[in-house]
């Protein structure tokens, strides 16, 4: 019985002590009427910053996983070309790399300036 007692408290308390949290936190998230307009926007375009930076790098992993494949299997066949196969390969790694700053350097833009 004094088990169930002390358990009982427990979860009245935490469940107190959540409910006080809440409360007190609020008032955090209380906002202008005029100010909720502009606020959805620069959510989504944050949001859509996410998610092309993410496509981005998923899209230059791969490129750069099968480029540094191929040039592997390349230097493997042929290992007097190595020089050229590897100038071309960092050639390669550079502009897919490039592609996904360009991509960075975006988001950033709508992460901190306000597109609209």
């Amino acid at each position: 019985m004094e088990a169930f007692s002390v358990r009982t408290s427990r979860l009245v308390l935490s469940l107190l002590f959540v409910f006080v949290v809440l409360g007190l936190a609020s008032p955090v998230y209380a906002q202008e009427a005029g100010a909720a307009a502009g606020s959805v926007v620069a959510q989504w375009s944050i949001i859509t910053a996410g998610f092309a930076l993410a496509i981005a790098a998923f899209g230059a992993a791969l490129g750069q996983g099968k480029a540094i494949a191929s040039a592997a299997e390349a230097i493997a066949r042929n290992p007097g070309a190595a020089g050229e196969i590897r100038g071309a390969l960092i050639l390669g790694l550079v502009l897919i790399e490039s592609l996904v700053i360009y991509v960075l350097l975006i988001s950033l833009i709508l992460f901190f300036l306000k597109p609209f």
